[in-house]
């Protein structure tokens, strides 16, 4: 396939997920916002864009600063994740803006296609399901992959090094996708081109130097497709 701007032929796709894929970054914050206040914690419902799309270092940081221990911190972290688990059962996950023509082209055009994400295997495989997308893709890596291989996380390149090598495409020749700056940081250090969607945090000054495009949805991607 070849896209506009871009010198190689692309021959395999890299998906993150959560904010690119699907819409649960904004579950998340939602759920980030009712678990506090069930939690009387007095935060302000703004704090919690800090969560979105940051690194390990950055929500240990977080967490540090506004919960009183590590109990406080997991009754939150649970609460939220029950949350956004129900929100998806009942239907609220979607697929992002273009993703489902995204999806249909890349699969039309015989590419490989797999998801690289910072969430756990468990989650992945529901928001997947739920939303029709699974079986467009060949596997995906996830948080579990990280500990199982005893690599680094996003903003790290070690995941999309373990997706390139098992996609069976040369790095160079591998399109990636991200909504967020450790994640479009993993994909460019790993030699890959990295288009950015932004979803809640809009792109800032370096990922614009970073990425090869810097597009408001897929819609917009999607006609730099040759």
């Amino acid at each position: 396939m070849q896209v506009q701007g871009l010198n190689d032929e692309i021959k395999g796709i890299l998906f993150d997920m959560d904010g690119l894929l699907v819409n649960s970054e904004n579950l998340y914050w939602e759920a980030n916002i009712q678990a506090a206040k069930e939690a009387n914690l007095g935060t302000p419902d703004d704090i919690y864009l800090k969560l979105v799309g940051s690194t390990t270092t950055d929500m240990d940081d977080f967490y540090r600063k506004y919960f009183k221990n590590k109990k406080q911190r997991d009754q939150f972290i649970k609460r939220t994740d029950e949350l956004v688990w129900q929100w998806t059962e009942e239907g609220k996950l979607k697929l992002r803006p273009g993703v489902q023509e995204a999806l249909d082209l890349f699969q039309k055009a015989g590419l490989p296609m797999a998801v690289v994400t910072s969430n756990t295997e468990d989650v992945v495989e529901h928001n997947l399901w739920a939303t029709g997308s699974r079986n467009y893709f060949q596997f995906h890596l996830n948080y579990d992959d990280v500990r199982k291989n005893n690599v680094q996380p996003k903003p790290a390149p070690d995941i999309y090094l373990l997706a390139a090598q098992k996609l069976h495409v040369p790095q160079n020749k591998i399109l990636a996708f991200e909504d967020s700056s450790p994640g479009l940081l993993a994909a460019v250090n790993a030699g890959l081109k990295c288009v950015m969607v932004p979803d809640l945090i809009p792109a800032s000054k370096n990922d614009y130097q970073n990425a090869a495009f810097v597009c408001k949805d897929f819609y917009e991607f999607l006609k730099k497709v040759c």
